[in-house]
Formats: structure tokens, sequence, C-alpha cells
């Protein structure tokens, strides 16, 4: 679903007051350099300056498109774990369909509880990391496989379903998996702080610059710095999947849960029907 007007406009304020942020102190830190460092310096090894700015942009340039590359394919492969989740919930519920109505009711049931545990409990412990509710949700899949284990089927029939619940069931617990390995995957702290140091260290350079001017000085200096912090920003929210500004959507999950509802009474009527029938 799009996102309601209001919460663009708390993401545009709150990136543009850590922008501009960002833009002031760099500035701050240039008016308070050049009021200390001779300018005749400066000028005098303008050329070892600018190529060391061409060395330091180019080491800390391919670092930055690195770390945004990896974090955006983690982020769409967990968006893509989270999609096939929510298939594999819906084709497990219909297929359990078959099955021997106590069966059926034990394994629906516990899916239902499942989804809804992942939507309320697990969705906010995979950003906080909350191993404990993981391992509770984790408990109602449990359930879902003992109805499965305790199953008999009457027919060949039966049977045959019965192998499609346990192919389905195991593909469902491989990507539950996939998707709590996808959620615990993080920038490690060592490369957050190369980052932020270099950011400084970048911004900080552009202050050796011989520039007469104060004011094309400072202009060059916050675009710079406004510009690194965008990026930053980005790669902390892509970083945390199910949490921030871009956190993947739960939609998958409620159209699951919605679809549990609507075969259930889609059966629930064909179970009736039958009953008729057989009267």
């Amino acid at each position: 679903m799009p996102r309601p007007l209001s919460r663009w406009i708390a993401l545009s304020v709150r990136l543009g007051l850590i922008i501009m942020g960002a833009c002031a102190a760099s500035v701050l830190g240039l008016v308070i350099f050049r009021a200390l460092a001779p300018s005749e310096t400066l000028r005098a090894a303008s050329s070892e300056i600018g190529n060391y700015l061409q060395t330091l942009g180019a080491i800390y340039a391919v670092l930055l498109a690195f770390v945004v590359v990896i974090v955006w394919n983690q982020f769409n492969e967990a968006r893509g774990l989270i999609e096939r989740e929510a298939s594999a919930l819906v084709d497990l519920h219909r297929t359990a369909s078959g099955l021997p109505p106590e069966t059926r009711a034990q394994i629906q049931d516990g899916l239902v509880k499942y989804v809804d545990a992942v939507l309320a409990d697990e969705w906010r412990a995979m950003h906080t990391g909350n191993e404990a509710v993981i391992e509770t949700v984790g408990h109602r899949l449990d359930d879902v496989w003992l109805a499965v284990h305790r199953c008999r089927p009457a027919d060949s029939c039966q049977h045959t379903v019965y192998g499609e619940v346990l192919s389905h069931f195991n593909e469902l617990a491989d990507l539950r998996t996939s998707r709590l390995s996808a959620a615990r995957a993080r920038v490690p702290t060592s490369m957050r702080i190369l980052l932020y140091t270099g950011a400084v260290l970048m911004t900080g350079s552009i202050y050796l610059v011989y520039i007469p001017e104060l004011w094309l000085h400072a202009l060059i200096t916050a675009s710079l710095a406004g510009a690194i912090c965008h990026i930053l920003y980005l790669i902390v929210d892509l970083d945390d999947a199910f949490e921030g500004d871009s956190q993947i959507s739960r939609a998958a999950f409620e159209r699951a849960r919605a679809s549990f509802v609507r075969v259930s009474h889609l059966v629930g009527e064909e179970d009736l029907r039958e009953r008729g029938v057989a009267r």
C-alpha cells in the first residue's frame, strides 16, 4: 500500500533536519579552521592537497558504494523471503484442507496463531534482536509440525495430500530460518566506525582546499557533508529491514492471514454441502 502523506512529510522533515545539522556543523568547522589556518600555507600546498583529496575521495566513494550495494541486496533478499514465506503459509493452509477434519483444524488453527504471533510480536523482535520472543513464536510452528506428525491419512488421496503438506511445511520452516538469518545480518561495528570516520575525514579535508571566498568554500563543504550524511542515513535505514523508514511491509503476511479466513469459510461451506448430500 502507498505510504500515507503524513509519513512522507515526517520522513522529509526528519531527514532534512539531520542533513541541515550536518551541513551546519561542517560550515562551523570550516569557519573555525579558516580563522586558525594560514591561507598562504594552504595556497602553496594546493597541488599536494589536490592529489590527496583525489585519493581519499576515490577510496571513500568506493567504500560507500560497496556498502550501499550490500545493504540494498540484503534488504531485497529479506523482502523476497517475506513474500515467499507468506506464499508457503497460504499453500500449506490450503493443502491441509484435504486432510482429515481434526488434523486439518489443528494445522490451520496453528498457522493462524503463528501468523498472528509473527505480526504482533516477532516483527518487532527481529528489529530489537529479542531471541526469547523469536523462540516463543517458533514454538507456534512446532505445534503445527506436531499436528502434521500426528496425522493418519485414511485413504490414498489423503496420503498424497499428506505428502504435499510435509513438503510445504519443510519449505515453510526453511524460509522462516532464512528470514531470521536475514534479520540478524547487520553492517559490522568496525565497518560503521570506518564509514563515520571516513565521513569526518572527507568533509574535514575540504577545509584544506584554498578557496579565497568563504561563501563558495562553505557551499562546497556543506554540499559534500549533506550528500555523505544522506548516504549514511540510507545505509543505516536499509540495514534494519524490519524497522525504520524503509522497513519491509507486513502486507504479505496480512494477505496470508486474510486468505486463511477465506479458505476456512469456503471449506466450511463445502463440508456443509457434503453433509447435506449424505443425508
